[in-house]
Formats: C-alpha cells, sequence, structure tokens
C-alpha cells in the first residue's frame, strides 16, 4: 500500500541528555537526521529557555533555522504546554487563554512550525476563538488525544462536534499511541518489582491488564491481596492507561496532522512489547495519513533508578522498527553518533 508517512523526533525524547547537558540542540537535530527522521518536534520550554515566561532572542531562532537547515529537516510542531485552568494557583480568564494560545501561534511560526500541539485539558471554545488567528498565520492547533482519554471520550467527542462546527481547517487531533497500550509494559513491572511488589501481585495486574478487568476491581482485589503502597501505585495506574483501537482514528483522520509515536521500551529485536506498532501503521495507511510520526520515548523515567537511560539508542531502536513498518527500502544506521 502505497503512503507519504513521514518518520520524526520529539526532542522530548532527549529530555535525560538534555537535561544533563549531554546533548545541545545541534546535538539532537543531527542524531534525529541521522536516523532519517528528518521531522523535527519540540516542547518550547525545553529548547528554549525561558519559554514562554521570557521571550526568545532572534539569535536563538536563527541558530534554529540554521540547524534545520544544515541537516535538512523539517520543524513540525511546538508543543506548548499551560494548563490554562490552574495557571500560577488561580483560573485563568478566558480572553486570556485566547491570548496565551496566539502567542503560542506566534512562536510557532517564528521557528517555521505547521502545527502547535495543545493540551487536552483546553476548552474548544478557547482553540476555536483563537482558529482565525492560527489561519492568518498559517498555522494548526492540534489538540493532544492522550490516555486515559480516547476518541470515544466524551471530551474528545465535545472537541471533534466544536471543530466541526466552526468550519475551519486550523482546529485538529495529535493522537499520542500511548493511548493504544495493548499490555501492561514491562518497564512499569520491573519498576515496581524493585520498589518491593510482591511477584504474585505483579502477576495478577499484568494479567488482569491483559484480560481488561475494570480497574476498580482489580484495585480492589490487590488490597484484598495485602497490597499497600507500590503494589497500589501498580494498580492505580490500569486508571491512567487503555488499550483503545487504533481504528478509531479513521473517522477523524481529516482533522488527524501529526502522530506522537510514544513508547516505553525498544527491545532489541525492535520489538514495543506493549504498542501494537504494526496495526497502527495499517490504520495510518489506510486512512491515507500522510504526516509525521515523532518518536516520543518515555522509558526513561521507568528505569533511571537503576541505569542510565540510552534515550538516542531507544529512538534509534524506534526509528528501525518504523523505517521497516512503513517498507522503507533502508532502514537507520546502527550506530548513531551524538558529537559532532
Amino acid at each position: 500500500m502505497t503512503h507519504s508517512i513521514k518518520r520524526g523526533v520529539s526532542l522530548y525524547s532527549y529530555q535525560n541528555e538534555t537535561f544533563q547537558g549531554k546533548m545541545s540542540l545541534e546535538d539532537c537535530i543531527r542524531t534525529s537526521a541521522h536516523l532519517g527522521a528528518r521531522g523535527i518536534e519540540i516542547i518550547g520550554e525545553q529548547t528554549f529557555w525561558g519559554w514562554p515566561e521570557c521571550g526568545v532572542a532572534q539569535e536563538d531562532i536563527d541558530t534554529w533555522h540554521r540547524l534545520i537547515a544544515k541537516y535538512d529537516c523539517t520543524p513540525v510542531s511546538h508543543d506548548f504546554m499551560v494548563d490554562y485552568k490552574r495557571y500560577k494557583g488561580r483560573d485563568m480568564p478566558f480572553a486570556e487563554q485566547v491570548a496565551s494560545v496566539k502567542n503560542d501561534i506566534d512562536f510557532g511560526a517564528r521557528l517555521g512550525m505547521k502545527f502547535i500541539r495543545a493540551l487536552v485539558s483546553i476548552a474548544p471554545e478557547v482553540l476555536v476563538a483563537a482558529a482565525p488567528y492560527a489561519e492568518e498565520k498559517g498555522i494548526k492547533i492540534l489538540i493532544e488525544v492522550h490516555a486515559p482519554l480516547h476518541f470515544d471520550h466524551p471530551w474528545i467527542i465535545r472537541h471533534a462536534e466544536a471543530f466541526e462546527k466552526s468550519g475551519s481547517d486550523a482546529l485538529g487531533f495529535l493522537p499520542d499511541m500511548g493511548m493504544f497500550l495493548f499490555t501492561y509494559p514491562p518497564v512499569f513491572v520491573e519498576r515496581f518489582l524493585r520498589q518491593g511488589v510482591p511477584p504474585h501481585i505483579a502477576e495478577y495486574i499484568v494479567k488482569a491488564y491483559e484480560d481488561r478487568v475494570l480497574s476498580e476491581y482489580v484495585i480492589l482485589n490487590v488490597q484484598q491481596m495485602g497490597g499497600t503502597g507500590p503494589s497500589l501505585a501498580m494498580a492505580e495506574l490500569l486508571r491512567h492507561n487503555g488499550a483503545f483501537e487504533p481504528r478509531r482514528m479513521l473517522d477523524h483522520m481529516h482533522r488527524i496532522h501529526n502522530i506522537h509515536g510514544k513508547f516505553y521500551q525498544m527491545t532489541e529485536d525492535y520489538v514495543e512489547p506493549s504498542i501494537p506498532y504494526d496495526e497502527i501503521v495499517r490504520v495510518l495507511k489506510q486512512g491515507g495519513y500522510d504526516g509525521y510520526i515523532c518518536s516520543e520515548y518515555e522509558g526513561n523515567r521507568w528505569i533511571e533508578d537503576a541505569e542510565e537511560p540510552d534515550s538516542v539508542e531507544q529512538v534509534r531502536r524506534q526509528q528501525v522498527m518504523l523505517a521497516r513498518l512503513l517498507g522503507e527500502a533502508g532502514v537507520p544506521a546502527l550506530q548513531t553518533p551524538v558529537a559532532a
């Protein structure tokens, strides 16, 4: 099946290395380009120090564009992070919310982005109000559909209805593949075992997740098994994850313009053991999706108590998997240099 799906990376994937000063912005972009993942997505607060509280100097914007051109990459999305309902301990008034979105639209436009990502907590009325300004700037605002929400959740349906009623093509969705968590991730299990969850309780929770047992029953059963602390935390995660169906994206494909390729662990044989990427890619091809799948590694937080995360290697493995699933003639290099 022919397709126009492209590979990219959210630089959020390299958060450990960025925070520790091991990778500069150029390292992140060059590493991604070396993998053939030429779509670059950022979280403004991570990539540009001081954003959004402080302005970003034109010199830093120029550096961004120079690096994008140097490594033949494409700016994809600026993911903004403000949670408008509770901002600095207060509710943000509607007009201030809209003004804040417009500020991120301007920033995305300065970076040459096609999209900006909105957190799922933002009310659709705010995005609808900002849509005409986004149209003027050539930007689309994408609400992230992120677990435990999904395309059949009332809040997401409310957004979909508001977007259609607005008639604006500047409003859309950015699905996070973490909502298709078909099995309890092994890196989650291993972390909870290190924290003291008895193996028989961990085994029960994993099996209950696979059997799609209602999370409230699992939590109750864990309590009755004598589970406390980490055991209850492990069971509680069932409330925040779900094995929703990738095919539900098809009804919304006309408004899906970017994909977060969430993953928690890539094995040495290039498999994400908990998220069915073969089925995901099949659905995206079927729906005629023509945007980027941007790697978003979040397994680091589950292993850093026991080992140093190697985000670059994890991203490389996912890019190999994606290249194969997309039917590309070549696959990313087996070794990825970070330093120039």
